[in-house]
């Protein structure tokens, strides 16, 4: 696959090889009036490489977003541009189109792409197919690029505040999704992201194993520097773009499974003790030494507040009239569901991508009352620590904890 545009050279703005599909006043190049049989003004030639310069049919020079057009006999939305749409069928296109750079000169080009509101017909879901395919969410079994983070970095900063358009929910969920270790972990402000997005090497773990993006990362994968305050004034935290897309039930849906399979693919890779086999603080001498639950024990905690944060949003829904039919929310998620989520028996020494944990196989069908947010955390725990014979003592802490996180997620949501 390709990596996603990490050339620092901006096609964005050198790719306009082919008349603006609304500029019809623009007279054809001799050349190519020449090739035609017929001659007429009219008879302007329609050949386009739709792909090559898709992101030139949106914007101009400069990287300025040519306005969207309010949709033909409705002023009640706005229709994606095609050049847009052709994004989507074009992965490195889109992720060029979406990278904000490491200095975030490119930014505003990229927030003018992502529109607010309402799009007229699909054009939601051909933005959230877009974003998909910009963040190299789909990719399963391919390491996300720099380039790739950082548009993952932008969507989430411009969309931390700003309505998400109806119907781009499922493509946003699955992009966060494809980033779960990434986007389940509690955002602060870092004073040592300097950039949107760390390379695989510079988010690579120590000698001790430590990494500042989490435990069990794949070899060379980039990660969005969620904690890069840019100038002070973007934010890109994910936890509010997870709970606005929450509140549809495919994107529900997309997400639960994720954390799910997340806490699945988190406790096949601890040790029977509940601790991460990678850790050699002794490796570090010098360095605090710490518990070694405790960073299991905190990952743990984000995988259940973010389940939490999802039961909160259905309820929130119900109470404020955001859903109106909780039933029928209810059996939408379970169509979408793709099943339970299980930790092997024994113990996994491997490190996938990051875009493959949520798109695992699952276990079979789900168990119980899928909405017992809780009770489903439990199941996989208890099998977990059954079939690895994990100590009462660790096992009932281990409980403790996800239900302690569930339910602040439950009772105060994604603030």
């Amino acid at each position: 696959m390709s990596n996603g545009g990490a050339e620092e050279k901006d096609d964005v703005t050198g790719t306009e090889k082919t008349p603006h599909p609304e500029r019809t006043e623009k007279k054809p190049e001799p050349e190519r009036a020449e090739k035609t049989s017929r001659p007429e003004p009219t008879a302007a030639p329609r050949r386009r490489r739709a792909l090559a310069s898709a992101v030139g049919l949106v914007l101009v020079a400069g990287g300025v977003a040519v306005p969207f057009a309010l949709g033909v006999g409705d002023d009640t939305c706005k229709q994606l541009p095609a050049g847009i749409r052709a994004l989507a069928k074009d992965p490195a296109a889109a992720t060029r189109a979406l990278d904000p750079r490491d200095d975030m000169s490119r930014y505003d080009a990229v927030r003018a792409l992502l529109p607010s509101g309402t799009l007229c017909g699909d054009g939601g879901r051909a933005l959230g197919r877009v974003v998909d395919a910009a963040t190299g969410a789909d990719a399963v079994g391919t390491v996300h690029s720099t380039a790739q983070a950082r548009a993952m970095y932008a969507v989430s900063a411009v969309y931390d505040g700003a309505p998400v358009p109806p119907g781009a929910e499922p493509g946003l969920a699955r992009a966060l999704a494809g980033y779960v270790a990434d986007t389940t972990g509690f955002v602060v402000e870092d004073p040592d992201a300097a950039t949107p997005a760390a390379s695989g090497a510079d988010a690579a773990p120590d000698e001790a194993g430590f990494s500042r993006f989490g435990r069990f990362l794949a070899p060379g994968e980039a990660h969005p520097e969620f904690g890069f305050d840019h100038t002070g004034t973007v934010t890109a935290d994910p936890a509010r773009l997870f709970g606005e897309v929450a509140k549809d039930p495919e994107a529900f849906a997309i997400l639960y499974d994720a954390e799910r399979a997340y806490l699945a693919h988190y406790l096949e890779r601890l040790t029977a003790q509940g601790t991460d086999p990678d850790q050699h603080p002794e490796k570090e001498p010098g360095e605090a030494r710490m518990p070694p639950t405790l960073g299991p024990d905190n990952d743990l905690q984000d995988i259940a507040r973010r389940v939490g944060t999802l039961m909160y949003v259905r309820a929130d829904g119900a109470r404020d009239g955001g859903i109106d039919d909780l039933y029928a929310f209810d059996e939408a998620v379970l169509r979408h569901t793709r099943g339970a989520y299980r930790a092997a028996a024994d113990r996994v020494t491997l490190r996938p991508p990051m875009n493959g944990i949520a798109r695992r196989p699952v276990s079979g069908a789900v168990r119980g009352h899928l909405m017992d947010g809780r009770g489903q955390l439990f199941l996989t725990l208890d099998a977990w620590a059954k079939a690895r014979k994990v100590p009462a003592g660790r096992a009932s802490a281990v409980r403790q904890v996800l239900d302690d996180a569930y339910l602040k997620g439950f009772h105060y949501g994604a603030s």
